[in-house]
């Protein structure tokens, strides 16, 4: 299928982002000697689309950070008069009311990236999140957004396969892992070089021990699928009711230990994950083991939403600073801040090229 034609001249576009952005590089080359971390899992905006500007966003990641994926949330949580009356819900437990898929929030994240300098736009990576993975013409909503705002997006996600409370609130019904759309979305991800940053619970809540096996399966198959599309598992697939399964590590460990499933990584984030991780010494201890022995396969991200001070921002990461205590230098080196630099430089390379070729 032929790419409808960009706004502005796809070749114009890049060229006048290589004569802006090469001092960009240089200055972001420089910060990233001084800062302390990388940001994969960053949310701009709020399951009611409102959040800080991307300015106002740099400001409290302030000198610290590095670099950060920029993306908003794809579901809007519906205010329903009849269910909560006055009371206007900006989180999805706050209303029984259903939530939606908003694809605005896709031109949302392009602008607020584009009204920052290029200095400030080589600080974030965004990303494509407002499709629904249950339907069939999610990929072409992502060819669709790449074509009208090239030179931005490297990624899609994160975004929601089974996610507890969530699936089951959103209208139209949920995705599902062994779905067609999902193939072709990954399929056209990997063709891109677009990062896919998923959300898909190790198990269902309250799910015995010995059903776990099916759904991994399924998940590891997904993976196993699209070997050519690098995939980033959020929260080392636990959530606010999903704990980690007995057997947790192991589980972790037959993806990693896979080399069909190299492509695979996972991001250590959210306030619920490092809940667990930190929770004693042994817990500690045999995160850190895991991490020292596959240093190259985990990123870290806050998972903020829409923060308004350094205090929230920061939160989650220095919660995990045990963790950080027990890894290697060599590790926490390459979690902080050199697996998301060589994971979203290939990225963003690709899917630049990928628009020259074909958005024309």
């Amino acid at each position: 299928m032929r790419a409808a034609r960009s706004l502005i001249p796809v070749p114009e576009i890049f060229a006048a982002a290589a004569a802006a952005g090469l001092a960009a590089w240089v200055a972001m080359a420089q910060r990233s000697a001084a800062c302390e971390l990388n940001d994969a899992h960053f949310h701009l905006t709020n399951y009611v689309q409102e959040g800080p500007s991307a300015s106002e966003a740099l400001e409290i990641m302030g000198d610290r950070v590095c670099r950060s994926t920029l993306f908003g949330i794809p579901l809007q949580q519906e205010w329903s008069y009849d269910e909560s009356g006055d009371l206007a819900p900006d989180y999805y437990l706050e209303a029984d009311a259903p939530l939606y898929y908003y694809s605005f929030t896709d031109a949302q994240i392009a602008l607020a990236y584009r009204s920052l300098s290029p200095e400030d736009q080589a600080r974030f990576d965004p990303m494509i999140t407002g499709f629904n993975p249950a339907d069939m013409y999610a990929a072409d909503h992502v060819r669709r957004v790449l074509t009208l705002f090239p030179g931005v997006f490297v990624g899609i996600g994160e975004f929601s396969v089974h996610k507890e409370f969530v699936s089951a609130k959103i209208a139209g019904g949920a995705a599902s892992l062994t779905d067609e759309s999902l193939d072709r979305l990954l399929d056209f991800a990997g063709e891109t070089g677009l990062v896919v940053i998923l959300h898909n619970d190790m198990v269902r809540p309250f799910t015995r021990d010995e059903d776990v096996r099916p759904y991994f399966e399924q998940l590891t198959a997904l993976y196993a699928r699209h070997p050519e599309t690098t995939i980033i598992w959020a929260h080392l697939g636990v959530g606010r009711v999903v704990q980690p399964v007995h057997g947790h590590v192991a589980y972790l460990g037959e993806i990693l230990s896979d080399p069909g499933m190299s492509n695979v990584h996972f991001d250590l984030s959210w306030s619920e994950l490092a809940k667990y991780i930190v929770e004693n010494d042994q817990t500690v201890a045999v995160a850190a083991e895991l991490i020292n022995t596959y240093p190259d396969r985990f990123l870290f991200g806050t998972d903020v939403v829409a923060p308004t001070t350094q205090e929230q921002y920061f939160e989650i990461y220095e919660t995990y600073q045990p963790l950080w205590d027990a890894l290697t230098p060599e590790a926490r080196e390459m979690v902080l801040k050199s697996n998301y630099e060589r994971v979203f430089d290939a990225a963003r390379a690709k899917v630049r090229a990928w628009e020259t070729a074909n958005l024309h």
